[in-house]
């Protein structure tokens, strides 16, 4: 067998071989990977590299890249069963900043500057040191980031208000192609969409992406950018019309001489007000 056959069928062998075992050993980002994690992976991929080569004997490259898989699969196994494992492995976390105070010995130990921590606050959007509470470096080398109670951001929760549960937003038209199947997981259809991009004067060849919320509102991104879509207010409206119809009740139950009307008019407005203030949530946020 001549020799570039040989090479090819090798890589070709390695390359399934390989995506077989990084599938076994789970997924994970490479930003996330932990560095002795990386670590096996690159030396993996060395061993591949000289079996798909013929840089080392068949039998000796295999012995040397099952050995690397296993154990890995083997210590990550054991990582979860036993934390003591885990932190041999993997590390454990560091406190960098405690009650808004830097722990100058843990940055030391983590071999990490002040400006790199500033660097690394910075992009967690904590751009005073003033304002961080605490501050923690994960296993992964990744920087998490708790505020003070008073810088964190506002939430709804806050004022004591309810939002609509949201869902993800479903990709229903893509370079111009309608997507069947995102179409039918949110129980609409082509009919459907072709009717609400009629509605916006929007031919659907020069739609680029279209996206169906969790409410069920359309919208859409155009190859031509200067083109200005207006975008669909179908919850605004409903939520207006119905405000409109409770100050229509208001307005007849005061304008009434009729008691028994102005008590129907009145319970009328009540329960009105009620169902809107159970909508709002959902209309407006």
């Amino acid at each position: 067998m001549k020799d570039w056959v040989e090479i090819l069928i090798r890589s070709v062998s390695l390359f399934l071989i390989v995506l077989f075992f990084t599938r076994i050993m789970g997924k994970g980002s490479l930003s996330r990977m932990s560095p002795f994690k990386l670590i096996n992976l690159t030396v993996m991929a060395i061993i591949a590299s000289f079996l798909s080569l013929k840089l080392t004997t068949l039998t000796f490259g295999s012995i040397a890249l099952s050995v690397w898989v296993l154990l890995t699969i083997a210590l990550e196994y054991l990582s979860i069963k036993s934390k003591w494992v885990h932190d041999l492995v993997f590390g454990k976390e560091t406190v960098l900043i405690k009650q808004g105070k830097v722990m100058e010995e843990n940055l030391l130990q983590v071999r990490l500057t002040g400006e790199e921590l500033l660097r690394e606050l910075r992009s967690k959007n904590a751009f005073n040191l003033a304002d961080v509470e605490f501050a923690v470096m994960e296993t992964t080398g990744e920087i998490s980031v708790l505020l003070k109670s008073d810088k964190k951001p506002i939430t709804p929760h806050d004022f004591g208000q309810k939002v609509a549960p949201q869902s993800e937003s479903q990709t229903v038209i893509l370079d111009g192609n309608i997507l069947d199947e995102p179409l039918s997981n949110m129980g609409l259809n082509r009919r459907w969409l072709i009717t609400q991009l009629s509605g916006l004067g929007i031919a659907l060849e020069n739609v680029f992406i279209g996206q169906v919320d969790s409410s069920g509102d359309l919208y859409v991104d155009l190859f031509d950018d200067s083109i200005q879509t207006p975008q669909p207010k179908v919850k605004e409206l409903l939520y207006a019309n119905l405000e409109r119809t409770h100050a229509d009740l208001l307005k007849f139950a005061l304008q009434t001489e009729n008691a028994e009307a102005k008590d129907v008019y009145s319970k009328d407005a009540a329960k009105l007000d009620a169902v809107l203030n159970k909508l709002k949530p959902y209309l407006l946020h």
